[in-house]
């Protein structure tokens, strides 16, 4: 199926200067295709059209342009003309560190090479561009020598010899580095080391740090005049919720008078969600304190410039909140790792007191000394201990009433304990953040809709006043994709597990068996994938099939590698896998589903949202459950063809998608409308027709 489908603010005004050069880049015969030999493909002009009226109308604008489309180029072709003509901030968000890389490495250099070779278009071909990573990521060269210079002066006191080593080794990386980033030092420097140098500190500042020199400040400057900036979701939101972007009335979502595209936008509202709440650690909290003085090591900045009585006051503070969090994971922990909290005073405030004169202790101290380096750093300790502290006030009170709150219990031994909070409803944060800004703010994805309409999505991101639009995917499903859905599949009821966790054991390894190319298994629970990959591993490794199990110690981008390296492996995952798989061609061959993508719905934040809903007189299960199951559902089966080449099928092993009142709504998001059901007893014949 091809063709626009206008799902709201249908008309069509007349385009400007960029949609005049947009059509004529995109145009069958157009640039693109006479002089890069790119194939045409209607869905991509209509697309960039559509972004073209919205950046030149400052418009909002949610755009859903299924698998194949080419909507990178869409957005950033009109994107980068119109960041040179208007001279504004062209902002390109994402979520997966392989779109990032596709963009920089694969999709920019498509809009150079396309610039260069058009003579009408060669002014846009200098076009710069930036990647916007968090301050922490980078070394500011400035902190690394003032740190030199301490672990020189003050020897084992402020640096252990180890520690002083690590130094060593990142002043010698630091000497030939590009990029001064943390990802690119491996192995990894000790934690207290890196947070003596990195740039997330007032220290690093245009005052203090030479942009020559200055790893952070030299990026700051190169952001400061790109055409094109690069960040992902998260980073994002963290700024937008930091108050980082524009002020006041003033245009733009991160960067006066920016505008922005949202790629992979599916994954805006549940980012939002947890970057619009809060998240306070025992961890992060003993970390701070440590960081001001660590009593045991008898080491921190208080260890220079603090009195004994300020050292004691951090020393009690420890205390406080070491038997503040013990509580809560005591009382609260014991039998689950998360617990929704209903009201406030459901606890005594320990903490807050300590954490009070901690801060004012700094306070005090900040007002003595001459040294600004160190009020820099003090005030950076204070700012920080005073959030902790009221972000704890708040959560024991309960102050935000449109929020969520709950505990959880987390790290390796379950030693962490975690206080969090997320907005109710996220729409007004993100209407408020994106759409209120004055300026084009476009999200995109393969997958926005329920397979009918962008209205849930819409009403979810608050983006009511955007335009909202459709293309399907241009790619042959009908010729290239089989579906096969079982129809003897166990309903997964209380007390039945071990009868689905076997039949899903016997499906899986039958039709991996019969699939000579690789297979992508998609779970809804983590132990449903360790218990049928303990069923299923003997048998894998009898016909000589690799098996990849997600939480088995590796890296979701390494495990997708060597699964896409082996060419006939087995890849289990959750989650996290149903979205950003990309593995072309026979080592992706067949995705099974084994379970419809419903989210737990006692977990705090889909419980208060169900609470919420039925408030207001509404179903929970119609307006959020299924509508978020089907955007889900859509991008787990969207990993199976993603080329014009790739073939494959797809095997549902869940029958309430034939049983249930629901399940036309996802046999309707199927790529094609001809399935085929089967059960243990004629799998074979069905397979083999």
């Amino acid at each position: 199926m091809i063709g626009l489908i206008e799902q709201s603010g249908g008309s069509k005004p007349e385009t400007g200067y960029l949609g005049r050069m947009v059509r004529s880049v995109f145009e069958e015969g157009g640039y693109l295709q006479d002089k890069l030999g790119l194939a045409h493909r209607p869905e991509q002009a209509q697309m960039a059209e559509a972004v073209a009226r919205s950046l030149e109308g400052d418009h909002p604008l949610l755009f859903e342009a299924g698998t194949g489309v080419g909507k990178s180029l869409a957005y950033l072709i009109p994107g980068i003309i119109h960041s040179i003509d208007s001279e504004r901030p062209f902002v390109v968000s994402s979520h997966t560190i392989s779109l990032q890389e596709q963009i920089r490495n694969k999709d920019l250099k498509i809009c150079r090479q396309l610039f260069e070779a058009v003579p009408e278009l060669g002014r846009y071909a200098k076009f710069r561009t930036a990647m916007l990573l968090g301050k922490g990521n980078y070394c500011c060269t400035t902190r690394l020598g003032n740190a030199l210079k301490e672990a020189k002066s003050a020897q084992t006191e402020m640096f252990p010899a180890e520690e002083r080593a690590d130094l060593t080794r990142i002043a010698t990386w630091s000497a030939t580095s590009k990029n001064g980033l943390l990802q690119e030092l491996a192995p990894a420097p000790h934690p207290d080391v890196w947070d003596a140098i990195n740039a997330d500190s007032s220290t690093c500042s245009r005052k203090n740090c030479d942009s020559s020199v200055c790893f952070y400040q030299r990026a700051r400057k190169q952001l400061l005049s790109a055409n094109c900036v690069i960040v992902n979701h998260s980073l994002l939101f963290s700024l937008i919720n930091a108050g980082m972007g524009p002020e006041g009335e003033a245009k733009g979502v991160l960067l006066a008078d920016d505008f922005v595209v949202l790629d992979e936008a599916h994954r805006v509202p549940a980012i939002a969600t947890d970057h619009f709440g809060l998240h306070i650690s025992s961890f992060a909290v003993d970390r701070a304190l440590k960081r001001i003085y660590n009593p045991r090591a008898n080491r921190g900045v208080l260890r220079k410039v603090g009195e004994k009585w300020d050292q004691d006051a951090v020393d009690n503070a420890l205390d406080a909140a070491a038997e503040f969090f013990s509580y809560l994971g005591d009382t609260f922990l014991t039998k689950k790792s998360v617990q929704r909290i209903h009201e406030g005073g459901f606890c005594e405030n320990l903490v807050s007191g300590p954490l009070k004169e901690v801060a004012e202790r700094l306070a005090a101290i900040i007002q003595k000394i001459d040294d600004e380096r160190l009020q820099d750093e003090l005030r950076d300790h204070r700012r920080r201990i005073l959030g902790y502290r009221d972000g704890i006030n708040g959560f024991v009170e309960y102050a935000e009433e449109d929020h969520v709150q709950w505990l959880e219990r987390g790290g390796k031994k379950g030693q962490i304990v975690t206080l969090r909070t997320a907005p109710l409803d996220v729409a007004p944060y993100l209407r408020e953040a994106l759409f209120s800004r004055g300026t084009a703010a476009i999200m995109t994805s393969a997958t926005l809709s329920d397979g009918r309409t962008l209205e849930a999505f819409q009403q979810k991101t608050g983006a009511e006043v955007a335009d909202a639009k459709m293309v399907y995917s241009p790619f042959n499903y009908e010729k290239n994709c089989r579906v096969y859905i079982a129809s003897d599949a166990p309903q997964p009821e209380p007390g039945q597990g071990r009868l689905d966790l076997d039949y899903l054991a016997n499906m899986i390894s039958w039709c991996v068996r019969d699939e000579p190319g690789g297979s992508l298994v998609l779970f809804t629970s983590y132990f449903d994938l360790r218990k049928v990959a303990e069923r299923c591993e003997g048998f894998l490794k009898k016909i000589n099939r690799p098996l990849f199990a997600q939480g088995a110690g590796q890296a979701r981008t390494e495990l997708t590698r060597r699964f896409a390296d082996a060419g006939n492996g087995v890849l289990f995952g959750t989650d996290s896998f149903w979205t950003g798989v990309d593995v072309p061609g026979p080592a992706l061959s067949q995705v099974i589903l084994a379970r419809l993508p419903f989210e737990n719905p006692g977990h705090p934040v889909s419980e208060a949202r169900s609470e919420h809903i039925r408030a207001r007189g509404g179903n929970p299960f119609a307006e959020m459950t299924v509508p978020d199951a089907l955007v889900k559902f859509r991008q787990g089966i969207g990993r199976l063809i993603r080329r014009h080449e790739d073939t494959g099928r797809i095997v549902i092993l869940d029958s309430r998608v034939l049983t249930k009142t629901y399940g036309p709504r996802f046999l309707d998001a199927l790529p094609i409308k001809d399935y085929q059901r089967f059960d243990r007893e004629n799998r074979a014949e069905v397979f083999a027709r």
